[in-house]
């Protein structure tokens, strides 16, 4: 079994993440799709809530939901704790959840990437879900994109889509959406790790691939904002850093008897 974090990256995630472009505009995604997709929505679980900025969004705009964070280190539970006092947290390893067909909707955002036995724990999040249920995952996406920062960031891989459609579908549910985003930056990105690639002395005691100007921090969070406008529109990006997945549990077929 492999799930891979270290400790001390929670206080620079918690330092940086209310602030860079990628974590807020990964929120407003999040939120845009609950809002679609579970409307009606009353109880929600996070796997790998890490700081629980994701979950602190969530609290602003869905009030009155019960709302479980979880992750498998405890370091950064004292962080989400902080953030978000009216939800529950718990330390928890993602392969097994202790839910059976109780919860909405179940969120997993950058988190499978990080676990070698992404399988199961899809497996067990089917499991936790009532019948209609949904999950909400977002991953890093492509492997061509592999740079040192997926090193420094614990990653045991970065998906491709079919892959991720084809492990979701397996667990038993149906996708609903699927898009890209981080779609207009895929260039900078590349060149970003292309440059990384050729580096020997690459820093990394730092969060180096959210570190960004303050300037260009806010252009690319406007154009993650156009991202939004179109995938609210229908439109699915067949290409980006990043990709969101809706799936569902289907509803359990009444047998005749």
């Amino acid at each position: 079994m492999h799930i891979g974090f270290k400790t001390y990256y929670f206080k620079e995630l918690a330092e940086l993440e209310a602030a860079n472009f990628w974590f807020r505009a990964r929120n407003q995604i999040i939120l845009w799709a609950l809002h679609r997709y579970s409307p009606a929505l009353k109880s929600f679980l996070e796997i790998g809530c890490g700081t629980g900025f994701v979950i602190s969004g969530i609290s602003k705009q869905f009030p009155e939901v019960r709302l479980l964070g979880s992750d498998y280190l405890e370091e950064g539970l004292v962080y989400a704790r902080h953030r978000v006092p009216t939800a529950k947290f718990t330390q928890m390893d993602a392969h097994y959840i202790p839910y059976e067909s109780e919860l909405d909707a179940i969120g997993a955002f950058d988190v499978l990437e990080h676990i070698e036995e992404d399988d199961a724990v899809l497996q067990q999040i089917y499991k936790a879900l009532k019948p209609c249920g949904f999950l909400y995952i977002s991953v890093p996406q492509h492997h061509w994109l592999w740079s040192g920062v997926d090193e420094y960031a614990c990653h045991v891989r970065r998906y491709a889509a079919n892959e991720l459609h084809k492990k979701v579908c397996q667990a038993g549910f149906e996708i609903i959406r699927t898009t890209s985003f981080v779609s207009m930056l895929l260039p900078a990105m590349y060149l970003s790790r292309l440059l990384q690639r050729n580096k020997t002395d690459m820093n990394m005691d730092n969060m180096a691939g959210f570190s960004v100007n303050p300037i260009l921090n806010k252009i690319f969070e406007w154009f993650l904002r156009f991202e939004l406008i179109l995938i609210r529109a229908g439109v699915s990006l067949p290409v980006g850093g990043s990709r969101l997945l809706v799936a569902l549990k289907p509803a359990m077929i009444q047998k005749d008897s």
